[in-house]
């Protein structure tokens, strides 16, 4: 028997609102079905942006941080950190050093007596502005040496696109829990469709829980318990 000897499957925009209409009993018919799916689609991935962390939307970076500048603003488009470290002497291999900061939450930095002290800093609050989240370190960066963030981010997911030959920004093991989610926000919309909306959400339930427990870190993980000590 001869296989294909191709592994490339996945479908763009239009192949994906055809599918989905089709669970729905319809058809895509007029522009105004690819654009009520589109906007769909678009609800979908900020519907996934709460579902924890999709790995493949993990992207580092890097801001050298200024002395006396202790708030900086991250790309738009993330989500949240999460991971990062100071990073001393980057660029040289004899003296480049990664040091932990640890975050803090808004609380914990207000009572924070002197916010101008300044030194390597070692803690981190993450301000989730709409419009751009920020972050602010603590102690002040001081001038000894050039500091370096260096932080793992969550970016959003790449809109649906306007045209309907763009492949979507999901790994080919989503490809069927977008189907099945883009089909049950449809029904929610298409009349006569009202009636397979269950059907597609436990559907579109099933595929989830499949992909989002595959994408996971598989790495060996070890729990150490803290000692404290009471004086």
């Amino acid at each position: 028997m001869t296989t294909s000897g191709t592994a490339t499957f996945n479908l763009d925009l239009n192949e994906i609102v055809e599918e989905a209409f089709e669970r729905c009993g319809a058809e895509l018919r007029t522009g105004y079905d690819l654009k009520t799916a589109r906007r769909s689609l678009n609800l979908l991935f900020a519907a996934w942006a709460n579902q924890g962390i999709n790995m493949w939307t993990i992207e580092q970076g890097t801001q050298v941080l200024t002395a006396g500048t202790n708030t900086y603003t991250l790309p738009a488009d993330t989500v949240d950190l999460i991971e990062h470290v100071i990073r001393t002497g980057a660029g040289n291999v004899s003296t480049q050093t990664d040091l932990t900061i640890t975050r803090i939450s808004v609380s914990t930095y207000s009572s924070i007596p002197n916010k101008l002290q300044s030194a390597r800093p070692i803690q981190i609050w993450i301000n989730r502005q709409a419009a751009a989240p920020q972050f602010t370190v603590w102690p002040t960066p001081d001038n000894s040496q050039t500091y370096t963030l260096v932080y793992w981010r969550l970016r959003r997911i790449q809109d649906a696109g306007a045209g309907g030959t763009y492949t979507q920004d999901v790994p080919f093991r989503f490809i069927p829990a977008l189907v099945s989610g883009l089909a049950y926000y449809l029904s929610m919309k298409i009349p006569g469709a009202m009636e397979r909306m269950q059907v597609l959400k436990a559907q579109y339930d099933e595929d989830w829980l499949a992909a989002s427990t595959e994408d996971r870190e598989k790495a060996a993980v070890r729990f150490v318990p803290r000692q404290q000590f009471i004086s």
